[in-house]
């Protein structure tokens, strides 16, 4: 998809499984496993999507997928799975390697988004996987990350971003902004402090890059909410405002954690929000 100065693609760092009544909060199984059906463990499969954005000197990723370094505890409790999709992989696919992304905007700090923001050397040691670029976190998510509460610990490791900061490759904005011309970020409270969605429009073609907002197609009717959300009603208000927008001018929606549809355009039928048209990325 090109916008502006930009061509837009969805790549993918692997795939993952998490609960999946954790994924649906209050929606019944009855429900949900319609689209999503669960394992024997009551898992659901799950992309790492990041949105690949290039064009005026630019080279850019948003988000990281969970990178390489989970112990085989937590990649067997996730089901982690690289045999289909890499990062190193899916950036060969346009010619470039990690030394050619220029900047990496980061939704927020849990590891299924910014595992692949670090990688860990034979020597133990941590670094920025993108040697050149420079990464973008939100100044409240990031302090949220530093010190998160007991209800979310389990999904943030220091590991994926302090090495950021002590390489003096991170910024750390204070509010919602246009970043780069026609690519503007967002902050949102609901999922967790300051999550930071991406929106990159040239005012007659937009694509919406949901992060946790809305993670998969299902995720859009209202009601549908994770329980992963800290502030699940907040979720609910920010897709209220997002969604009319969304319908009214025709935007395309693309989601980091379906594993069935990357994009599509969002309809509402008179009571309901839902998915539209494929998008193709």
């Amino acid at each position: 998809m090109k916008i502006g100065p930009y061509e837009l693609y969805a790549i993918e760092h692997g795939r993952f499984k998490l609960d999946g009544g954790a994924m649906f909060g209050v929606v019944p199984k009855v429900l949900w496993e319609k689209t999503n059906p669960a394992d024997e463990k009551n898992r659901i499969e799950m992309a790492l999507r990041s949105l690949l954005i290039m064009g005026d000197g630019k080279v850019i990723l948003v988000d990281t997928g969970t990178g390489t370094k989970l112990n085989d505890k937590l990649k067997s409790i996730y089901e982690i799975d690289f045999s289909a999709f890499n990062t190193e992989k899916s950036l060969n696919a346009f010619g470039l390697k990690a030394e050619d992304v220029t900047h990496v905007i980061l939704t927020h700090l849990h590891f299924d988004h910014t595992g692949g923001a670090t990688v860990r050397l034979n020597s133990g040691a941590v670094k920025p996987a993108f040697p050149k670029a420079t990464y973008y976190i939100q100044k409240g998510q990031y302090a949220w990350g530093r010190k998160p509460s007991e209800r979310d610990q389990a999904s943030y490791f220091p590991e994926n971003y302090v090495p950021l900061e002590e390489a003096g490759q991170l910024v750390q904005l204070k509010d919602s902004r246009e970043l780069f011309p026609g690519i503007e970020v967002r902050r949102l409270f609901g999922h967790t402090p300051a999550m930071q969605v991406v929106k990159v429009s040239d005012g007659e073609k937009t694509l919406f890059y949901c992060a946790d907002l809305i993670p998969t197609a299902s995720h859009i009717p209202l009601p549908w909410i994770m329980a992963y959300d800290l502030n699940p009603l907040l979720t609910l208000e920010e897709k209220k405002m997002i969604l009319p927008a969304a319908v009214k001018d025709h935007w395309t929606l693309m989601y980091e954690h379906d594993a069935n549809h990357a994009a599509t355009k969002v309809i509402f039928d008179g009571r309901y929000y839902r998915m539209g048209e494929e998008v193709k990325l």
